[in-house]
């Protein structure tokens, strides 16, 4: 169902935020969506069950400008991205009949330990690849057949976080393809084409069972869409390797931190 708020002076920070989201999901994958959720329920007041579908709306424009200027710039691996993405529709269009089955305060709940844990985990494995780096430890190189069962794997659970959360589910999709040892450019590009069709999916399942707030979407894609636009091509002129760590480690962080929020708020 769609629907239409009435305008607040407040909405006029939304371009601004879409902005900041929009570039950093296209530079850094993932489409920005994980932010979405919280700032509307935290700043704005939008109920969670109308704030999930909303979020996923406004993530769309990221996922397409986003993965277009990676796609122009070589850093989208196609046939990978639509390995996670057939398997990821099916988990989008799962985890939307969820958000309808919970309450509010559940669904708050629920994102906040999901964050902590996840936050976690990119820190537990940051920890591994530098002590792996350290001691000059091989990885041994996946066969065809463990890529294909991890794009599956992965890439089904990223579609569960979409539709349940109104999030990119970034997380899984980013975990699968660095365990299929995917250069941290064609990481970033071809998550975006992942996150964009599990977001279409989620969004068509929300339909029916939620509420999208048009007037919300209009401001925050005012901004995502220039934002998303600029992001890969800033990448193009930085070494993003030997930032990727830092950047990680304060993702991680500030998940942690909206996690907390989120459960006491």
């Amino acid at each position: 169902m769609i629907s239409h708020s009435i305008f607040e002076y407040s909405y006029l920070l939304l371009p601004f935020i879409g902005f900041v989201v929009g570039f950093f999901g296209a530079l850094i994958g993932g489409g920005g969506g994980f932010f979405f959720l919280p700032v509307l329920i935290l700043f704005f007041n939008v109920p969670a069950q109308v704030a999930v579908p909303t979020s996923l709306a406004a993530t769309i424009p990221i996922c397409l400008a986003g993965s277009f200027g990676h796609y122009k710039k070589k850093n989208l691996d196609i046939k990978t991205g639509l390995i996670f993405m057939a398997s990821g529709v099916f988990g989008a269009m799962s985890g939307a009949t969820v958000t309808s089955l919970v309450t509010e305060e559940q669904l708050k709940i629920s994102f906040g330990v999901y964050s902590i844990f996840l936050a976690l985990q990119m820190l537990f494995n940051l920890y591994k690849e530098k002590r792996a780096n350290n001691n000059g430890d091989e990885i041994k190189p996946l066969s065809e057949r463990g890529k294909m069962v991890r794009g599956v794997s992965y890439g089904f659970l990223s579609g569960i976080v979409t539709g349940t959360f109104g999030t990119s589910g970034i997380a899984p999709v980013m975990a699968g393809m660095f365990a299929m040892k995917m250069s941290l450019r064609l990481v970033i590009g071809t998550s975006l084409m992942v996150i964009f069709g599990n977001t279409v999916a989620a969004l068509s399942a929300h339909f029916l069972v939620g509420t999208i707030d048009l007037t919300l979407v209009y401001f925050l894609t005012a901004g995502t869409i220039i934002g998303a636009l600029l992001g890969p091509k800033f990448l193009s002129g930085v070494s993003v390797e030997s930032a990727e760590g830092p950047v990680r480690k304060w993702y991680a962080l500030g998940m942690i931190l909206f996690g907390v929020v989120m459960i006491y708020s």
